[in-house]
Parts: C-alpha cells; structure tokens; sequence
C-alpha cells in the first residue's frame, strides 16, 4: 500500500487564470497579505546523503537523459560555479526544521525501453517500477515516464511523489514527459497554458519542451519528497492533497510574478530562452519557487 502526495508545477495556476480582477482606483482596498506558512508534522525529512535511483519507462534520447541526469548532478553544492545556481536553490530545504545539508547523488540506473507493463500505467504500476531501484534507507527511486506513456491522472497532476508502508519503506516520485500529454498544464510556461490569456510561451532552455517542463516538475516532487517524504513532514492542507515547498508557490519563477506571468527572468542572449538557474556543464534550467521557512514566503532565485 502506498501513499500519494500530488505535486504539480501549474494546474492550480491554470484553473484561476480565467479569472479578471478589475478594481477602481477610487474603491480599491489595499489588503495586507498573510504569510504563508507551511504546518510541520512532525515526521522524519530526508537528509544526509540522498541517493535518486532512476527508472527510465519508454524511450528517452541519449540528449534527453544528459539534460535530465546533469540537473539532478546539479543539486550539488558543487555543482554550477555561477551564481544564481540549481544548487542555491536545493539549499532551500536544508533550512526546514529537523533537514540539514543533503548531498544529492545520481544512483542506479534501470532502463526499460521495452514497456514491461504497456503505455498505459497505474499508480500500482508506478510503485512496482519504483521498487526496482531497492528500498535503501534515504534514497528516492524516481520513475520517468517517456511521452508517448499514458499514466493515469495524467494531466490532472504532472508528478508525484510518495512512500510504501512496512518495513521496507522507502520514498519515491514520478513525473512523466508532457511533450504530447497536456503541456499546456505540465510544460508551462515552455508552452501556451489551456486557459488563461495566450501569452507567448518562453524559450525552453535545453531546447525541448516536454524535458524543460520534465525539470520544473522534477524539481517540485523531490524538494516534496524531501520535506515531506512520508506524509508527516512540511506541508499545508489535508494530508491527501498537501501543498508542499514547490506546490505552495504554484506558478512562481521569478519576481514580480502572478497568475499568467512567470516573472522576471535571465534571458540567454544566443538562444532567446529563458532561465533562472546555473547546472552543470553549462547547462541553464528553470527551477519553480520554493518556500523558505525562515521567512515565510515563497522565495525565487531571480
């Protein structure tokens, strides 16, 4: 029996962006806004050595793997030299209560090219090929899913993270490529949104859509198994659908940024892509907004 935290980057931006708020400069009301604050339960967070072992379900290019596996390199406090870092940004978590520092390392690897279970999976499905990366204590056994894998409540959820029960516990997450499934809810803002006004998607920074969004949704499921690893730790709301370090800050990547409009960000002058964070080997990504628990808010890199 396993648990299920759900994690997106924007399907609760999208269900409010329809929305208008037109106030008259001689009747609006300045409204001091509350600090967001994220309940601790309690339970234990991952911390310390993190090993992420990977399950690759479908076919992803040799291109597709190297952008994904450098992030995840990338949350090394050894990581990128230039400032504003992916690394800064994982060091978020080592300030919530009972965290510390973590080194994230890349584990084992398990390819399954040949769709052992079919295209269409369920969340059981997803348990089972987590499994096949051990059930060592502190690590995430990370299941990516290739485009053309349908995972059920796809497109209402872009990723996901949870634990098994028993002795044998053990943490893992889920995040599936939305190049041809929704991208306009799971590979925003690299993609038009489905509702909303239609701005202009920005410029991916690894020049594919449906990893760069892989990378946003990636970055808010484990900063959620990390915080919240077996539903006792970091989050606000019911325990079944919990907002957690990412998934509170809903839409966020940069400052100044609201319902629609992601914020201001780093522009590659070679490319046009946008980005706000330094990995390794060169590499340039989009990493979501991340509570910080020192100040309550929802904090960006630029």
């Amino acid at each position: 029996m396993a648990s299920l935290a759900y994690s997106t980057s924007c399907i609760i931006l999208l269900l409010i962006l329809s929305t208008t708020l037109v106030c008259e400069p001689s009747s609006a009301v300045l409204v001091q806004q509350q600090p967001l604050v994220l309940k601790y339960h309690n339970g234990a967070l991952l911390k310390g050595k993190i090993t992420l072992n990977l399950i690759w379900y479908g076919k992803f290019t040799p291109a597709q793997r190297s952008i994904i596996v450098d992030f995840l390199q990338s949350l090394n406090s050894g990581g990128a030299a230039v400032s504003p870092s992916v690394a800064s940004w994982w060091m978020t978590t080592e300030k919530y209560k009972g965290g510390g520092a973590s080194t994230v390392v890349t584990g084992k690897q398990i390819f399954d090219e040949n769709y052992s279970l079919g295209k269409s999976l369920k969340n059981s499905n997803l348990v089972y090929l987590a499994a096949k990366g051990g059930h060592l204590e502190g690590s995430i056994n990370v299941v990516l899913t290739s485009k053309d894998v349908y995972v059920d409540g796809f497109c209402s959820r872009c990723g996901t993270h949870g634990s098994t029960r028993g002795p044998t516990r053990f943490a893992f997450a889920w995040v599936g490529n939305s190049e041809t499934q929704c991208p306009g809810q799971c590979a925003w803002p690299f993609h038009q949104p489905i509702y909303g006004p239609q701005t202009p998607p920005l410029v991916a920074p690894n020049g594919d859509v449906g990893v760069d969004g892989m990378i946003i949704n990636l970055a808010t499921v484990l900063a959620g198994a990390v915080t919240n690893p077996f539903n006792n730790g970091y989050f606000q709301g019911p325990a079944t659908a919990p907002l957690e370090a990412v998934s509170a800050c809903t839409g966020m990547f940069g400052s100044g940024s609201y319902p629609g409009y992601p914020g201001n960000l780093l522009v590659d002058k070679a490319t046009g892509a946008s980005y706000n964070a330094h990995g390794v080997n060169g590499r340039k990504f989009l990493v979501p907004a991340m509570w910080d628990p020192q100040s309550s808010a929802c904090s960006t890199l630029v």
